[in-house]
Parts: C-alpha cells; sequence; structure tokens
C-alpha cells in the first residue's frame, strides 16, 4: 500500500473509532498468529484463552474466518500482564473482560494500522540492505529501542521478559518460516539481544532472560538445521568459536542460514582451541571454515595463520568484531551474515 494512501487510512480509522468509541468493521483484523507475534505468547496459549474463557476474536471475515480486533487485543494484552503478574488466569481473564479498554484499544488500533505498521517495516527491510553489523552480542554498547520496534520485535521481548521459553521458540520459528534466517536474526533477535545484555550491563539483572532468549534461539535455529535431508555440499563446513570465545550464538545462525541453502555445517560451539582448530580442518578437509570471535582478548588472528595453507585448501573466514587488524594472507574479513553466507555458498559450489 502506497504510504500516503495508508496514512489517510490510519487517520480515517481512528477518527471513526473516536466518534463510536468502537473499532470499525472495516478495522485492520488480526489473524491469531499475528496477535501472538504482537503480545509474546504462543499461538495456543491464545486458543486456549478463547476456549476456556471466552477471550477470543470478535470480528468474522469472508469465509467464516475470525479476526481479532483492537479491543480483542487489549483485553488479551491485559490478560497477559495479570498472568505475569501472578494472578490465576481464570480470574486474570474475569478481570480483562470486565474492564473498560477503549482508551486501550485505542492505541493498539493506531499501531495495527499506524505508519509503522509491521508489514510495510518488514517489506522495507527485506529490499533495504542491513546497515546493522555482523551480530551484537548482550553486552553491546549499541542500543536499539525495543518500545519503537516492529510488533514482531516487542512480542519476542515480552516472551523474553515472562520467561516464556515455549513462546519464544514458537515466535523465532514463525518467523524464519514467513521470513527467513537473515532477516530474523537482522531484524528480529538482534534487537532484543542488545536490548537484554544492555539492562543487564546497567542493572546486573536480567541474566535469566538472556538464557531464556539464547536457549530459544538456540533451540528454534537448530530445528531450521535438522530439515536439511540432502545437502549441496560433498566437503562439509565448519563453523567455530575462537579459543577462549565465549559467545557462540552466531554460529547457530550462520549454520541456521546455510541450512536454508542446502548447505550443511558442523558447528564446533564456544572455546575451540588453536590445536583443536587444526587438527579438525585436518581430518575433515572443509570447504570452509568460518572462525568467530566477539571480544577483542579472544580476536588473535595469529591462530588463523595455519588454516590457508592446509590441502585441500579451504575458505577462511574471521568473523565477529573481536579481530585484531592484521589478518594473514589468505583469510578473509567478513562483517555481515549476508557477506558471510555468500562468502561460503561460493566455496561450496567453486
Amino acid at each position: 500500500m502506497p504510504w500516503r494512501q495508508h496514512t489517510k487510512n490510519v487517520m480515517s480509522e481512528i477518527h471513526r473509532f473516536a466518534q463510536s468509541g468502537q473499532p470499525s468493521s472495516s478495522g485492520a483484523g488480526m489473524t491469531v498468529a499475528a496477535v501472538a507475534r504482537r503480545l509474546g505468547v504462543a499461538p495456543a496459549t491464545l486458543r486456549t484463552w478463547d476456549r476456556r474463557y471466552e477471550l477470543g476474536p470478535s470480528e468474522r471475515m469472508a469465509g467464516s474466518h475470525r479476526r481479532y480486533n483492537s479491543s480483542d487485543i487489549a483485553r488479551l494484552d491485559v490478560m497477559r500482564r495479570l498472568i505475569n503478574q501472578g494472578i490465576a488466569p481464570q480470574e486474570a481473564a474475569r478481570i480483562a473482560k470486565s474492564q473498560d479498554v477503549s482508551a486501550q484499544a485505542a492505541l493498539v488500533l493506531a499501531s495495527i494500522i499506524g505508519a509503522a505498521d509491521e508489514s510495510d517495516e518488514e517489506m522495507l527491510a527485506e529490499v533495504t540492505p542491513c546497515a546493522r553489523p555482523f551480530v551484537a552480542e548482550p553486552g553491546s554498547a549499541e542500543v536499539y529501542s525495543i518500545a519503537g520496534g516492529i510488533p514482531s520485535v516487542r512480542g519476542i521481548a515480552r516472551a523474553a521478559m515472562s520467561l516464556d521459553n515455549g513462546a519464544c521458540t514458537g515466535l523465532i520459528r514463525d518467523a524464519i518460516e514467513r521470513r527467513g534466517v537473515v532477516w530474523t536474526w537482522e531484524h528480529m533477535l538482534v534487537p532484543v539481544l542488545i536490548d537484554v545484555g544492555n539492562r543487564w550491563a546497567s542493572s546486573g539483572r536480567g541474566i535469566e532472560v538472556e538464557h531464556v532468549l539464547s536457549d530459544s534461539i538456540t533451540s528454534a535455529f537448530n530445528s531450521a538445521c535438522a530439515r536439511v535431508t540432502s545437502a549441496v555440499n560433498a566437503r562439509p563446513v565448519l563453523l567455530a568459536c575462537s579459543d577462549e570465545e565465549q559467545h557462540a550464538l552466531p554460529l547457530h545462525a550462520v549454520a541456521a542460514a546455510l541450512a536454508e541453502r542446502r548447505i550443511m555445517s558442523r558447528n564446533l560451539g564456544a572455546r575451540v582451541p588453536r590445536d583443536v582448530l587444526v587438527s579438525t580442518v585436518r581430518r575433515t578437509g572443509p570447504a570452509a571454515v568460518l572462525v568467530w570471535s566477539y571480544l577483542s582478548h579472544t580476536g588473535d588472528s595469529t591462530q588463523l595463520a595455519d588454516l590457508p595453507s592446509m590441502r585441500p585448501v579451504p575458505l577462511v573466514l574471521a568473523a565477529g568484531p573481536g579481530w585484531d587488524s592484521q589478518m594473514p594472507q589468505d583469510v578473509l574479513r567478513v562483517h555481515s551474515l549476508v557477506e558471510a553466507i555468500t562468502s561460503i555458498a561460493n566455496a561450496v559450489d567453486a
């Protein structure tokens, strides 16, 4: 939808709501999956709330499809908040159904169909090169505003803050299905990881949130890797952290993104000693080796010096912000997930 026409529709819809106190039937009804992403709960949870507590979608579209309007979503948000505060679901549902949510629904409506609508931002993200670094791990100094993020970002943040591992994993898997691994990592997960990391760095609280989020990301990406049954690469691709590097989460993103291209990889994980990496490369004869370093004290590039001289010659990539500036000859420094995946794919095809 053209931007000006979209904004005109937004203002018209909000005006109708202000006049009537209720969203019009032409408003932006949302599916179960879309509401789940927005609220940070699993779609199955919403269906349970509908079945048990009659907190379901109230609008019917063509073909008997049901959609949530802004008032429905506002009540579900009240329900979610009360449950997170320790209120029993039945009592939370009773309170949510009894409250006047018209003011909150107006805000929901503006968010759903407003100028920062998720579909527009996702569409722009697909055609606009991402300026973010290869990855931002928890504790990075860069800050992203979760409050101003697209609904899927706010949803995964809410699920993580609620320590809902199942919802986190489900939201990530859904995003991978809809938008792919690269979009999910760069536009959905990196902002949340940065925000959670900065909250922990500034206050010393929230490490449990980071652990739930990291476990969910790992689980979702491992599931994506497991779907590949017939790989296109005869020689393996090795992924490893540098010696003493413990931030291994980006390796799972690389593995899942490669799996989308039917490229199988072997993830050696965190803290891979130099001699272990060298011996593994000799034993497996990989087409490519990606070594990740996030922290400066783990990025001694001399640990890569022996790799390019092996036979058969692998493509050696140094990824992450931790590496020093002096790269050994024939070691490729990559700065983004897309650059890493493209380079590895070209090496596999060669």
